[in-house]
C-alpha cells in the first residue's frame, strides 16, 4: 500500500488511467473483428467502411502508445490486404 500522499495520488492516477487504457484496448480489439467478420461474409462495402473507422482507432491507440505503432502498422496492413482481396 502507499505510504505519501504523492504515492496514493499516483496510484489512483493509475487506476484510472488502466481502466481508459483498457476502454480503449477494447474497442480496438472489436473494430478489428468488425473488419474480419465483414471480410468473412465478403462484404466489401461494409468491410471497407469497417476497415476506415478501424484505422482510426488503431491510430489513436497507437498515438497514446497502448499498442506499440509497430503492431497497430502491422495489424493495418494485414486488414488492408484482406480489404483489397474482397474487390479482386
Amino acid at each position: 500500500m502507499a505510504n505519501s500522499a504523492s504515492a496514493r495520488k499516483s496510484a489512483r492516477q493509475a487506476a484510472k488511467r488502466r481502466l481508459i487504457n483498457a476502454s480503449l484496448r477494447s474497442a480496438y480489439r472489436t473494430a478489428v473483428k468488425s473488419v474480419r467478420k465483414a471480410v468473412a461474409q465478403g462484404n466489401a462495402q461494409d468491410a471497407r467502411s469497417a476497415f476506415s473507422a478501424a484505422t482510426s482507432i488503431i491510430d489513436r491507440i497507437a498515438d497514446k502508445r497502448i499498442v506499440h505503432k509497430n503492431k497497430a502498422s502491422r495489424h493495418k496492413s494485414r486488414l488492408a490486404a484482406a480489404v483489397k482481396s474482397l474487390a479482386a
